[in-house]
């Protein structure tokens, strides 16, 4: 984690899903994990970076993340259709 300016960890904010959907968040500073199929999603997730403490899945992401372990500590969010 880099500390923001109070000495605060801050955290990633990390957008796993289809290129379409995912990219524009880079523009307001979050990693994109471009997934878009079972075999990417499982890859984005094994390879979150380790400062990561959000991350936003895209409905397709969420559905093909079923019995992927997530880690502890990671807030996870689904964007809505």
């Amino acid at each position: 984690m880099t500390p923001d300016r109070h000495g605060v960890g801050a955290g990633r904010v990390v957008v796993i899903g289809e290129t379409l959907r995912a990219d524009g968040f880079a523009l307001a500073g979050a990693t994109v994990l471009r997934a878009d199929d079972g075999d990417a999603v499982r890859s984005a997730w094994d390879g979150l970076p380790a400062d990561a403490v959000v991350v936003v899945l895209t409905p397709r992401a969420d559905a093909l993340s079923v019995g992927v372990a997530k880690p502890d500590g990671v807030l996870t969010v689904v964007m809505p259709p």
